[in-house]
């Protein structure tokens, strides 16, 4: 007699570059929102019912009085580390823009949108910011450090002095990410310390007031992967939510670091979930599993993504990003029908400035392709780290080339002759599955040029490390996209699929 194996689903539950997850529970739906750092619109959301499949449901800071990104705003700048709750019939959000603003206070009745206008909080100092309200409705804002102070949600004054909470192991690098909670008899403050590289993890402590004191929990941190060749790294930033039969969960942050050493993630810090039990009333993190074991209620798989985008509607999709901005002057889709318009205003991909409308690399291995007219500019399709990591392909009326920023150096890789018209452009990225050099990067990136009757000729292949967080530096992951550096260059389609191994 054979029995049905057991059902597993994908982790991370939200891949790519989606850190700092924070998580709230309204009914039976699920609500999530991430960092975005300095690319806009800012804080993306997301939607669940079973807390494995989730849906981009919108982007909170959409508008550009939400969300000032200044020219001169530094990559890995912008947006730190939402915290999203639902209080007395609302939404919140708070979040700290460090390049403008400080931290800053939205609202909304549908998170899909629209959220306000911002409300700031120049008395509150501190990155990640949390919310939590107590039995007699006083709101409490939480920051890294820690330090707590109470708020007027609605004005964003501060009442009284801030009060300094418990901050983790002493001397523990980075005590950040707070979050309060009650949680039965208690109060708990769940934070990340050691810094959000291979170090990370996540601490808590409890106490019988919000405003403590507070009692470290003996098997501190409760998750991290420091020390051990797991293979989810950098694990910590979490925020606990309860599953719809009543079991505890969390979502928290980690990398999936491939080839050599010291291993380089390329994707972003990503968004994973693990089951939570309680013992003698302190949390206890299951396993951290790629093929985790289905929770125990019904999945609501959403529609399979496609694969295209025809740039046929008049909005861009919720996940289309760019740097700092996004103009309709310099990004459309209402000037020609079915395509999408870029003007530059940059002269490459060197400047913070460049006319770049990109999504978020989500596979280890994938392919994109773009068809370009480039009659009157040029542009292409890049992988886009930040302004001094990035490697594209770039066409202009009667060639394409391979252009390679690493650091200081850039370099035209490869050129290739073209017809007049349209081109198809395309990258690919191959993971590294087997290491067989110590020194091996952690996959390929591939750029060529398709021909009319569907050839193509590859023009570069190119070491995936220097656009890996490892050499960059910073808090991102990789962005995929179209891009203008002289003139108008426009784009019929644009295609993005993993590719199987």
């Amino acid at each position: 007699m054979s029995s049905t194996p057991a059902r597993t689903v994908s982790n991370p539950v939200i891949p790519g570059f989606h850190p700092d997850p924070s998580i709230c529970r309204v009914g039976e739906d699920y609500y999530l929102a991430c960092s975005s750092f300095e690319y806009f619109p800012g804080v993306p959301l997301f939607h669940s019912r079973d807390l494995v499949h989730w849906t981009l449901i919108g982007n909170a800071l959409d508008r550009p009085e939400q969300l000032r990104l200044p020219p001169g705003a530094a990559s890995s700048g912008g947006l730190y580390a939402p915290t999203l709750r639902h209080h007395d019939g609302r939404f919140w959000l708070i979040v700290t823009n460090v390049s403008a603003d400080g931290n800053m206070l939205f609202t909304a009745t549908d998170p899909a949108g629209p959220w306000s206008d911002p409300i700031r909080l120049p008395g509150v100092h501190g990155i990640d910011p949390d919310l939590a309200w107590d039995d007699d409705g006083t709101c409490r804002c939480t920051v890294a450090g820690v330090s707590q102070y109470r708020i007027d949600p609605l004005t964003g004054e501060t009442i009284g002095e801030p009060r300094r909470l418990w901050s983790g192991a002493p001397g523990a690098k980075a005590p950040e990410a707070p979050h309060l909670y009650r949680i039965g008899d208690y109060w708990y403050l769940l934070i990340a310390e050691g810094g959000t590289e291979r170090c990370h993890g996540v601490s808590i402590a409890r106490g019988r007031t919000p405003d403590g004191p507070f009692e470290p929990c003996p098997d501190n941190p409760v998750l991290t992967h420091r020390g051990t060749d797991h293979p989810v790294q950098n694990t910590g930033h979490g925020d606990l939510v309860q599953g719809p039969d009543g079991s505890w969960w969390m979502v928290f942050l980690g990398v999936r670091p491939q080839g050599g050493t010291p291993g380089w993630h390329v994707l972003g810090r990503e968004t994973f979930l693990a089951p939570v039990t309680w013992v003698d009333d302190w949390p206890v993190v299951g396993e951290v599993a790629l093929d985790m074991a289905a929770p125990p209620w019904p999945l609501h798989e959403p529609a399979v993504e496609p694969v295209r985008d025809d740039f046929d509607s008049g909005e861009l999709a919720h996940g289309w990003i760019s740097p700092r901005s996004r103009s309709t002057a310099h990004c459309t889709t209402g000037e020609r029908p079915g395509w999408l318009t870029l003007r530059a205003r940059g002269d490459s991909l060197d400047d913070p400035e460049v006319t770049f409308l990109g999504r978020r690399q989500q596979h280890l291995s994938c392919r994109a392709r773009v068809l370009a007219d480039p009659s009157d500019g040029r542009g292409g399709l890049a992988v886009r780290l930040d302004e001094r990591h990035h490697y594209e392909i770039e066409t202009e009326p009667g060639q394409v080339r391979v252009i390679a920023r690493v650091g200081t150096l850039r370099t035209v890789v490869a050129s290739h002759p073209t017809p007049a018209g349209p081109v198809v452009l395309r990258v690919d990225m191959t993971a590294t599955r087997k290491v067989t050099d110590p020194r091996q990067g952690p996959d390929t990136v591939t750029l060529g040029v398709e021909d009319a009757d569907g050839g193509y000729t590859e023009l570069a292949a190119l070491d995936g490390r220097y656009l890996s967080t490892e050499v960059a530096g910073g808090f991102t992951g990789r962005v995929i996209g179209t891009y203008a550096t002289l003139g108008t260059v426009r784009f019929d389609w644009f295609d993005y699929e993993p590719v199987e191994d």
